[in-house]
């Protein structure tokens, strides 16, 4: 199985056009992608956790 793309916060940010600030809140709330957190403190997301959370926002729009 192959190894899903790991994107970093700043190709997140410009995906979704929002500001590290406004994903850090949505995150607090429970409402943002699932973020991965590597030793060297660098943060990523999986795409299909990105992928995943277009899903719901396009359910919850619906």
């Amino acid at each position: 199985m192959a190894r899903p793309k790991m994107l970093r916060l700043p190709e997140v940010l410009a995906e979704i056009d929002m500001s590290r600030a406004a994903f850090y809140r949505m995150r607090a709330r429970g409402q943002a992608p699932r973020i991965r957190k590597l030793p060297n403190g660098q943060v990523r997301v999986s795409r299909r956790d990105l992928d995943a959370w277009w899903e719901t926002c396009e359910q919850s729009a619906a």
